[in-house]
């Protein structure tokens, strides 16, 4: 060990060495538990963040102390050790020492060829990467005395100095420039822009060169011991007979299999012995370091030595598959193995993803807004795409934007790109409620109606049938159709799900609005239904044409002989939600939207309706004209509709109570919950309370059948936040819509804010998009006083969120902390919510 002013420069890696990941990085630390699990790693030495960080401003250890332990001519590489790997670090550098003296004596031991190979390498890394030469100087890569001449000479004629004799010297100058490398500007926003803090440290590994080149069986490879993309047990990697570092991943000929295959030569058949310790080192890393690693190897006359090993780079399946084969066989606890899986990452698993070892062709980028990947040929309307379901023909509906006109249309195909959007905008919504993969916001692509086309930002020109890729995992549109990999709903998700809902100390409910949908959340164990938006329901072409009719109805009677077609319909659908959940809660949420989202937009739209009602089509538009509103989401919606045109609440709770009459007869208890959306003042709730009271009291009389139910209330006005305490005294629960309350409170439309909130969060305005994740200063602080308030009014009544936020962790971990009783997402983000749940639970259990 070699100091400078009382700390280590330098040390060797060693059992007993005092190494610290967090001093010298994560290469040395790992390569010290190598050491320590007895595996063949050459002699190592490590240098701390603070020598590297010295050496770049000039102040250099003692080299002759530093390659004292690698003999009397060093042969050594140098590769970085940042704290976390993924912050990547400045590229290895192989062969230092190699100079005319140790060129001569390696041609008579390992052959001329051998020797001039290394030594041509480290010319060529030593005048690029530390000298920093003009690469295209030192390209040649045949190995040959004469181009072995040509780059040491070429290296004099530019440095005006012969090329470094001395192997300290050597070192002295690669140490230098690796750490001025990290230091500079460049590396510094690169490694930022990957998650680390602007001041991360660099170490620096010293390592004995194996070299890799020379007599009997020499040469260099990669194994591990997963398949990368699912998790599963198999050997992957290459092998390559005279070569260095990972030549082999990067060799299309001449590599070699590493267990017997059938597509060629393999090391497991010309080096049994080679390939049988692998497998021993593997599993003892397995079991030593409690992960699965990839391990880089070299071969040298026969003699296997170990260079690394790093954590198997893994997709989100991959990743649950190897935690719960790490608890099976009793290497981790269960509650490790939830630690190590990030939330977000679980909904890869629900979904076919694309195949990361595919050719990606990326045409167009957008928002990320639900994930999963299909491919299919585009269409450009919702009629276009029932037609393509109906021939059995996968297709990608492409729109400017949706509206609920396209919900069927959404329905039929298999993915959605929108031009404009953000992630609450209504094919956002929709596209995750439905499990569809979606792309919103895509700035960089044209829709053109009129020509039916779509233009690309690179000029390509698409049209209805062509076929293209939506990866809603990464916001990309791709070209064609690609290779995918299937949903991973297997025993081993099963198995991770429960436990994490063991640990799980807050409920997670799912935004069902369909039977379909509520299949999806027992399919994901949710705890019950948090949000059923009953207008979904009235899109469905049958639906949609009795509701029209209702809206054109101009007297009260003859919209209550409309809505008695409808009760039916909706008694139908309530009674299957409660069949499908079993005894657990379902929260119904009356009518909300406002009804020119009914009514046709385009021209063919408003002559079908006309056609359907026996009107002129200047009735229908003149109708159509008297509903719009300048701003119809602050409009004459939610409970305003249900108090003006109180027909349908009437309806809508008739229903609900005999579908949960009918249930209750044959199956476990229904207490429905319903919830009165918009809300703003205490009166809205007492005059609909009465309503929905008068007619649970006319049905107990008339069916002789007694049931409960609780009535509750959305908050998502700023108005009902505050005036949470008068609201709940008619209130058995206060459910908060993040969405509108977002919406409402910043004065940002949801669906406009993608145009620009990108540059916002670039500028850092908003530290993130306040749709996506929830503002828990501003919008949080409405959230808190509304809690506070409510319990005060009424002790016992239930607090939950159930906007498309109650799937982020950031959101649920502030729910838990202002002690809310559950969040509520669509079906396809409970596993996501539930996992994030767990480990903040788990994270509370820890020490400190």
């Amino acid at each position: 060990m070699q100091k400078f002013s009382g700390f280590a420069a330098f040390t060797e890696i060693t059992q007993e060495a005092d190494i610290a990941a967090g001093l010298h990085g994560g290469r040395a630390k790992c390569l010290q538990r190598l050491i320590r699990l007895d595996l063949p790693v050459p002699r190592t030495v490590a240098l701390s963040f603070e020598a590297v960080h010295r050496i770049a401003q000039g102040q250099m250890p003692d080299m002759a102390a530093l390659l004292e332990g690698f003999g009397a001519a060093p042969l050594v590489s140098v590769r970085p050790s940042s704290e976390d790997p993924d912050w990547g670090g400045p590229g290895a550098i192989l062969n230092i020492g190699m100079n005319d003296a140790r060129h001569a004596a390696l041609c008579d031991t390992h052959g001329e060829g051998a020797a001039t190979a290394l030594y041509l390498r480290f010319v060529q890394a030593y005048a690029v990467h530390v000298a920093r030469l003009d690469p295209d100087m030192f390209e040649d890569e045949k190995a040959t005395p004469e181009t072995l001449r040509a780059a040491l000479a070429a290296y004099e004629e530019e440095t005006d100095t012969p090329f470094p004799q001395d192997p300290g010297r050597q070192l002295a100058e690669v140490l230098r420039s690796r750490a001025r490398a990290w230091e500079g500007t460049t590396a510094r926003l690169l490694r930022q822009a990957r998650g680390a803090p602007a001041d991360a440290g660099l170490g620096l590994v010293v390592q004995a060169m194996a070299l890799g080149l020379g007599p009997l069986e020499s040469g260099s490879g990669v194994i591990q011991f997963i398949d990368s993309a699912t998790g599963q047990r198999r050997i992957t990697g290459r092998y390559l007979s005279q070569s260095q570092g990972r030549e082999a991943l990067g060799s299309g000929q001449g590599a070699l299999y590493l267990m017997r295959d059938a597509r060629g030569r393999s090391l497991e058949e010309s080096c049994p012995e080679i390939y049988g310790a692998l497998c021993r080192y593997g599993a003892i890393c397995r079991e030593g370091l409690r992960e699965e690693m990839q391990i880089e190897f070299t071969i040298e006359a026969n003699t296997l030595r170990i260079l690394d090993a790093v954590r198997v780079v893994r997709s989100a399946r991959g990743a649950v598959r190897v935690a719960v084969s790490l608890v099976e066989d009793g290497i981790i606890p269960r509650e490790e193995a939830l630690m190590r899986v990030e939330p977000r990452a679980v909904s890869e698993l629900l979904h076919s993803q694309v195949d990361p070892r595919g050719v990606r062709d990326v045409v167009a980028t957008g928002i990320a807004a639900s994930p999963g990947a299909a491919s299919g040929r585009i269409v450009f309307g919702s009629a276009a795409a029932q037609a393509s379901a109906a021939r059995g023909e996968p297709c990608i509906l492409v729109r400017r934007e949706t509206s609920p006109e396209d919900i069927r249309g959404m329905h039929a195909a298999s993915a959605v790109l929108t031009e404009r959007g953000g992630m609450t905008s209504h094919a956002a919504v929709i596209a995750r409620g439905l499990g569809l993969p979606c792309v919103v916001g895509v700035s960089d692509m044209r829709l053109n109606l009129r020509d039916g086309v779509l233009v690309l930002a690179d000029g390509r020109k698409l049209r209805e049938g062509d076929i293209l890729t939506v990866d809603g995992t990464r916001g990309q549109a791709l070209m064609g159709e690609v290779q995918m990999l299937e949903p991973a709903l297997d025993e081993a998700f099963h198995a991770f799900m429960g436990w994490a809902e063991d640990v799980c100390d807050i409920s997670v409910r799912a935004n069902a609005d369909t039977p379909a949908d509520a299949q999806t959340a027992r399919l994901f164990r949710a705890d019950g239904i948090g949000l059923c938006r009953t207008e979904h329901m009235f899109f469905d072409h049958d639906r949609l044409t009795v509701m029209r009719e209702m809206i054109f109805a101009d007297k009260a009677e003859d919209r209550a002989a409309v809505l008695a077609r409808l009760l039916p319909m909706q008694r139908e659908d309530f009674t299957r939600l409660f069949e499908i959940m079993q005894g657990l809660p379902v929260c119904i949420r009356l009518f909300d939207p406002p009804l020119h989202e009914f009514l046709p937009h385009s021209r063919e739209g408003v002559r079908e309706l006309a056609e359907a009602l026996s009107l002129p089509v200047s009735d229908v538009n003149h109708r159509v004209r008297a509903l719009s509103e300048f701003n119809p989401m602050l409009g004459m919606r939610g409970v305003r509709l249900g108090i003006t045109v109180p027909e349908i609440y009437d309806m809508q709770a008739r229903a609900i109570f005999e579908a949960t009459i009918a249930v209750n007869r044959s199956g476990a208890p229904v207490v429905p919950e319903i919830m009165i959306p918009l809300v703003s003042a205490m009166r809205e709730v007492e005059l609909v309370k009465a309503r929905i009271d008068s007619v649970a009291a006319g049905l107990r009389s008339r069916r002789g059948a007694d049931f409960d139910y609780r009535l509750g209330v959305m908050v998502e006005t700023p108005r009902a936040a505050l005036r949470a305490g008068d609201i709940a005294q008619n209130a058995a629960f206060l459910s908060f819509g993040t969405n509108d309350l977002t919406q409402m409170t910043y004065g940002l439309s949801r669906d406009d804010a993608g145009r620009f909130m990108g540059s916002y969060v670039k500028q850092d305005v908003f530290h993130e998009d306040p749709f996506h994740s929830l503002d828990t200063e501003g919008v949080g602080e409405l959230l808190r006083i509304g809690a506070e308030r409510g319990r005060q009014a009424r002790k016992g009544i239930t607090l939950s969120i159930c906007g498309e936020h109650g799937g982020n962790a950031e959101s649920i971990a502030f729910c838990r902390s202002v002690g809310f009783d559950y969040v509520s997402c669509s079906p396809f983000r409970v596993p996501v919510a539930r996992l994030a749940a767990a480990q903040l639970a788990l994270r509370d259990r820890m020490p400190g």
